[in-house]
């Protein structure tokens, strides 16, 4: 499409009508600016700032090349050629944005940002940013299911923010169009976690959901039945958490099925997103119930229950601190990703793995949309990374004293209610420079 668009107005700008060429000139730069839109809300929202830049550029090109051919409208031939070597710089311009609208991000994640109040439908899901063409498919094919992927990408976003609470990079990020910024583009060990803790969030949201009786296509896993060799009766509703991961796995990793990401950055996602499920179906549990007389146990039914989001969030983050470096190498023709470091033991499919190492997030950083360390409440106790020496990265940092009011003194009355008094209390607080 973009060739022919160069093609086409290559052609109409050789014209010797003046009314004819001035309306091809507008005609050019609507088609260019739409097909901008388009190449980026089909991929991915990770560039608006690139696109803005991009169509500044654009119109500035386009602006010089009206303003030269006003100066020329005295002469008595058309400027054919500031008029053609202008677009062709708008066509080189243009083109290298669209090559840059490639890059790594997880532009699902914009269905967070979506109203409470948004009802998905069909129509909806085509007007999703960052929404590739197979996940608007399974999108308009599985409707009901968005609002739970909604949740879970809200849910993995506040966890990732909990987990990382005392670290230099905290998931936050300057860029309001994107939850963690552009630190996603390398990949580090942040772009692991994330990765990983999304595509669970998805997982365990679809999967409550079935449990929970929401979602018409599933419901409680029905595979456990009988007794088993403990002792206790298979009963009650099973998490299914088969269901869950088995949409996370088509919706999430369809994120990284574009040609313009390396194989190895795309090797790297779909292991951290499978990562991301395996935390939450190696670590199912059973919880039972007991009947009989007077709590006698004679009889004891049990079912399946996926362990909290919190859990799951602990769990990764151990998996984060003890990730894996890896580089891809060749074998027997294929493609794999192989430990950096000979002495290191090979990775398994519940660890995630990175690529890059991560930058030291010290000092705000608008390439990558990182807000830095200044401001940060620190521990002047502690010698760990929440330590003023650590996530001040030696810069130092001030204190001062605030006073805070809470409950205190509270008594028991009977019955049945609390009461307290109110006590203000002075408290240190500690921010980096």
């Amino acid at each position: 499409l973009f060739f022919f668009l160069v093609l086409h107005c290559q052609i109409i700008f050789t014209k010797d009508d003046k009314s004819q060429q001035s309306a091809a000139a507008e005609w050019c730069m609507n088609s260019t600016h739409d097909l901008i839109v388009l190449s980026l809300v089909d991929e991915t929202t990770s560039f608006v700032p690139i696109y803005n830049i991009c169509l500044g550029i654009f119109h500035f090109v386009h602006f010089n090349k009206l303003h030269s051919t006003t100066e020329e409208q005295h002469s008595t031939v058309m400027p054919v050629r500031i008029c053609f070597i202008g677009s062709l710089y708008q066509w080189m311009i243009i083109f290298l944005c669209l090559c840059l609208t490639g890059v790594s991000n997880i532009g699902w994640l914009s269905v967070a940002h979506l109203s409470s109040m948004t009802q998905f439908s069909t129509s909806v899901c085509r007007t999703i940013m960052g929404l590739n063409k197979r996940q608007i498919r399974l999108c308009r094919q599985n409707t009901e299911h968005m609002n739970s992927v909604k949740m879970g990408a809200l849910m993995s976003i506040v966890e990732c923010q909990f987990q990382f609470r005392n670290r230099r990079w905290n998931c936050t990020s300057n860029d309001e169009n994107h939850y963690f910024g552009r630190v996603l583009q390398a990949g580090t060990r942040e772009a692991a976690f994330v990765h990983a803790v999304t595509s669970a969030g998805v997982a365990h949201m679809i999967t409550h959901d079935c449990s929970s009786g929401k979602l018409e296509k599933c419901g409680c896993d029905l595979s456990m039945n009988g007794m088993h060799d403990q002792g206790f009766q298979w009963a009650g509703c099973s998490d299914n958490v088969r269901y869950g991961t088995a949409f996370s796995r088509q919706f999430v990793d369809a994120s990284e099925k574009r040609k313009q990401k390396s194989l190895e950055r795309v090797q790297m996602n779909l292991h951290n997103n499978e990562a991301g499920r395996k935390a939450i179906e190696r670590h199912m549990k059973v919880q039972c119930k007991c009947h009989g007389v007077s709590g006698s146990c004679e009889m004891k039914t049990c079912w399946r229950v996926m362990p909290s989001f919190r859990e799951v969030g602990y769990i990764l983050k151990d998996k984060f601190d003890g990730a894996t470096e890896v580089v891809p190498r060749r074998v027997n023709s294929r493609l794999m990703l192989a430990p950096a470091h000979s002495q290191f033991k090979p990775h398994t499919v519940e660890d995630l793995v990175y690529l890059h190492e991560s930058p030291d997030y010290c000092n705000p950083n608008n390439v990558t949309g990182t807000l830095g360390t200044f401001g940060r409440v620190c521990n002047k106790t502690s010698k760990a990374i929440d330590g003023c020496g650590l996530l001040c990265c030696g810069r130092g940092y001030v204190t001062r004293f605030e006073k805070r009011s809470e409950r205190c003194h509270c008594k028991f009355h009977w019955c049945c209610y609390v009461k307290c008094k109110e006590c203000i209390k002075t408290v240190e607080v500690n921010t980096c420079l």
